[in-house]
């Protein structure tokens, strides 16, 4: 069955870097467009940024827009999330999702990690 783990949550102060993976398997990954979520406590889950399944086009939400960079490793079925200059209010639950052929901004992915935790203290 399809399975996307995340790793690289944890706490980091205002300013700082994180870089998140998500690990898939039990798929084509290359047929696979890989986005990133986040949900903060008490806000509904909002879309970050997407990338195609060839890794040669994004998309970024305005507010992480020169500040994160989503990248994949197709030969590793792994796709990232480069996280900097990072804000308190960045801190939320990362979620990665996987939908076939093109990504999309709205939460309609077919498949979905656990999450991970990121927290930025000021």
């Amino acid at each position: 069955q399809v399975q996307l783990v995340e790793s690289g949550g944890g706490l980091v102060q205002a300013g700082g870097s994180l870089r998140l993976a998500c690990a898939a398997s039990g798929l084509t990954f290359t047929n696979y467009a890989m986005a990133w979520f986040r949900q903060a406590p008490g806000k509904e889950r909002e879309f970050v940024t997407a990338i195609s399944g060839s890794g040669d086009s994004t998309y970024y939400a305005d507010f992480v827009k020169g500040r994160f960079a989503i990248s994949r490793d197709n030969a590793k079925n792994t796709a990232y999330l480069q996280m900097n200059s990072l804000k308190t209010e960045d801190t939320a639950v990362y979620y990665c999702a996987a939908r076939p052929r093109y990504y999309i901004t709205s939460s309609n992915y077919d498949y979905w990690g656990q999450g991970t935790q990121v927290t930025v203290s000021s």
